[in-house]
């Protein structure tokens, strides 16, 4: 009898990985709710409504078989300069970008990382993998971020650094998140692989 995969454990990254790689889409640009993976059952779950106007600019979702743990953390301590970061335990997360319109989430998408964002969510290392479907008529050719357009990338970096915020609450009560750097596609790759060796290390601990 034949069983859904689980999104973060059964579907292969891709052999030719951080390369050509497999992203699962969460969050579509018209999802008015923030969806996420449940990591217990594999099924997307709300996480909750987008209260106000930010709503994410491009496809939305993780990396399989990754995971944001001491490797992550290391290499963003080493890029940055900063002490006592740590991975934030969920997989790499990953915007895809795409000319046509994708209507649902909970679907695979041959995506190539151009590049990435350092994000920092509370002290947590959370970063962007940035990347263009493959073949993709408008976005394919690019090769690096310094391919994308100025306003694609500030929509991508305002999306991330207020989706989090409240107006209800003072700076102080808000969870910040910053965006240390902005890297191109070798890094991307490299970050990519910090977070393959950390789910095999998690997996290994795991069984």
């Amino acid at each position: 009898m034949l069983t859904l995969a689980h999104p973060w454990h059964g579907i292969d990254i891709g052999e030719n990985a951080p390369d050509i790689l497999n992203a699962f889409i969460e969050i579509v640009p018209t999802d008015t709710v923030k969806y996420e993976i449940d990591k217990a059952s594999g099924f997307l779950k709300v996480d909750r409504p987008q209260k106000y106007s930010s709503l994410c600019p491009a496809l939305y979702g993780f990396i399989p078989k990754t995971i944001c743990l001491d490797n992550v953390a290391k290499f963003s301590m080493e890029k940055t300069g900063l002490k006592g970061i740590e991975g934030d335990q969920d997989p790499m997360d990953i915007c895809v970008l795409t000319e046509r319109p994708i209507n649902h989430a909970g679907i695979i998408v041959h995506a190539r990382p151009i590049g990435g964002f350092r994000l920092l969510d509370g002290g947590e290392a959370d970063d962007k993998i940035i990347a263009v479907m493959l073949n993709d008529a408008a976005y394919g050719s690019y090769q690096d971020i310094g391919d994308v357009p100025h306003p694609i990338l500030d929509r991508l970096k305002h999306y991330f650094l207020t989706y989090k915020q409240n107006p209800n609450l003072s700076k102080e009560e808000t969870q910040a998140c910053t965006i240390e750097t902005i890297y191109g596609c070798d890094e991307a790759k490299t970050v990519i692989k910090m977070s393959m060796m950390d789910y095999e290390i998690y997996m290994k601990k795991q069984s």
